[in-house]
């Protein structure tokens, strides 16, 4: 039976929230999503034809999704009013005697912008985020992903490990966060995993044991090599712009076949390798028990890799430096 699909809901939900200026835009907002001529209205009228099972499985989804959508309009209505007040508050109640905008204070770190900017990225066009622990199994960084006991990857010399068994270890991926996500949830899925990842690398220009990753992964039925390149060829022009070049070059990585490394022509024309990708090895969905009819694609990119592109870092070290004088630009 086809299902709505929810994820694509609730990123429309959140666009249609961001664009609103009015208070009372929340109202019609709500009957967009909940009125009876909703999508969730329409999918609701769809009960009565259904067996008696898929009748609660789906109702269920259904009162799930309502309440949600309920609680984060009436959340964000929330939001956007004290904004207001606060808005009218610094108009009419000036106080000269006390600074209420400080010309100097917090922002993000460049790192944590261009993360969260490529998750919004993603986010547009349906996938969700999800987390997972940094400390780590061997079984969910190597076994899970189709990586031999064999494989470099895995030598004392390339990855932390936190137990003399090597049965626990810092994650040297998030790929990690995919295998955990597909244990606790049935297909279709549509995921990124950003977070920090550890490897035992020594400190150079491009190289640090710790640094960012955001990961990919989309598991439905039908997908093809085809669905990869179209998706990460448009996350490419909307973080580079629309004249970018790009090119995918075969490569090898246990967790993908085919596997492919993904090329962006830069300004002197040189091309540049910026991430890795390839459609899921039958193998990790076997690990995870799914059925035999689905299928994936995977990507891996690192955050550090995508600012240093981007505004000309020569050395990955600056984002850790903590010097005023570089963070000050961003």
């Amino acid at each position: 039976m086809p299902e709505l699909n929810f994820d694509k809901v609730y990123a429309s939900l959140n666009l249609r929230i961001k664009d609103i200026t009015n208070i009372d835009e929340f109202d019609e907002l709500t009957k967009e999503f909940l009125g009876k001529n909703s999508l969730i209205a329409e999918e609701r009228k769809k009960l009565s034809s259904l067996s008696s099972d898929d009748k609660k499985n789906y109702g269920r989804k259904l009162t799930e999704a309502t309440e949600f959508i309920t609680s984060e309009i009436k959340a964000q209505r929330q939001l956007f009013l004290n904004s207001q007040f606060t808005s009218r508050e610094e108009v009419e109640n000036t106080d000269i005697s006390i600074d209420w905008t400080p010309s100097r204070g917090s922002y993000k770190h460049v790192l944590s912008t261009v993360m969260d900017e490529v998750v919004s990225i993603f986010s547009s066009i349906g996938y969700e985020v999800a987390h997972g622990p940094e400390a780590e199994t061997s079984w969910h960084n190597f076994d899970a992903l189709n990586t031999p006991d064999w494989h470099p990857a895995r030598y004392e010399s390339d990855t932390l490990y936190l137990d003399k068994n090597l049965d626990t270890l810092l994650r040297t991926q998030t790929s990690t966060v995919q295998i955990r996500h597909m244990e606790e949830n049935d297909p279709p899925v549509y995921i990124v995993a950003p977070g920090r990842v550890f490897r035992s690398d020594q400190l150079d220009a491009t190289h640090s044991p710790v640094f960012h990753q955001l990961e990919g992964l989309a598991v439905d039925k039908n997908l093809t090599f085809t669905d990869l390149k179209g998706t990460l060829e448009y996350f490419v022009k909307e973080f580079f712009g629309n004249d970018i070049e790009t090119k995918f070059i075969p490569h090898f990585f246990p967790f993908t076949e085919p596997s492919a490394e993904v090329l962006v022509k830069w300004q002197n024309g040189e091309w540049l390798e910026i991430l890795g990708c390839g459609m899921v090895d039958p193998n990790v969905l076997s690990n995870v028990n799914y059925p035999d009819n689905y299928k994936g694609f995977a990507w891996g990119v690192g955050i550090e890799r995508l600012a240093m592109l981007r505004y000309k870092i020569d050395h990955i070290k600056n984002f850790y430096d903590n010097d005023i004088r570089f963070l000050e630009q961003f």
